[in-house]
């Protein structure tokens, strides 16, 4: 398990939170290795994939070098069984008793936010906010939340493809979260050479976009 100052630091560090969502176990556990070849380090595992659970411990097993994290934590079983599973931070679409039970057992929260209302209670109770979804109203909307809140900090998730991707770290983001314009179909038993290749592009696209 991180802290949650030190998975701000990772993903400040880094930039790129993957979302793995899929519904064929052993592709998602090699989308994952693709990932991680290609320099990715920040791994979120929806727990909407198929038997997502065990494609979590079997990548908490594995010597990858990443951050392994697991999505869409609804209830308070769901942040017991990844963290059992080998998860050291959760994300969630929303506020709910995911959030409170992985806050109780220790683990960082990227908790997901829409409205400024959200955002701040989110923030002060010591989560990382993850704007969601972010494709709803795009990189602008995320300049003017920013305005009044510039020290919080914010990891857009939903819809970012590598222009948005720029677009939201030059407008502040510590990092973006990328599912399908990243993973594409490899979850799915999907192509791992297009996979590989997307990854590279967009590792190098967020690296470029954070260079000062």
């Amino acid at each position: 398990m991180v802290a949650t100052d030190d998975l701000r630091s990772l993903l400040r560090s880094d930039g790129l939170l993957a979302i793995v969502r899929g519904t064929d176990p052993d592709a998602c556990v090699a989308s994952v290795e693709v990932l991680a070849d290609a320099g990715i380090r920040l791994v979120e595992v929806s727990l909407t994939s198929t038997d997502a659970v065990k494609i979590i411990t079997r990548l908490a097993a594995a010597d990858l070098g990443i951050t392994l994290g697991a999505g869409t934590v609804l209830t308070a079983a769901d942040a017991r069984r990844v963290q059992d599973a080998g998860a050291t931070f959760v994300v969630t679409p929303g506020s709910g008793p995911g959030v409170d039970e992985a806050a109780r057992l220790g683990m960082p929260v990227l908790a997901g936010c829409l409205t400024p209302s959200e955002v701040i209670a989110a923030d002060q109770a010591g989560h990382i906010v993850k704007l969601f979804p972010a494709s709803a109203f795009g990189p602008s909307y995320l300049r003017a939340l920013r305005d009044p809140l510039p020290h919080t900090d914010v990891v857009p998730v939903g819809g970012v493809d590598l222009d948005a991707a720029r677009e939201y770290l030059a407008c502040g983001a510590i990092a973006v979260g990328a599912a399908s314009p990243l993973l594409g179909d490899a979850p799915r038993g999907g192509d791992l050479t297009a996979l590989a290749a997307r990854a590279s592009a967009f590792r190098a696209a967020v690296d470029e976009a954070r260079r000062p």
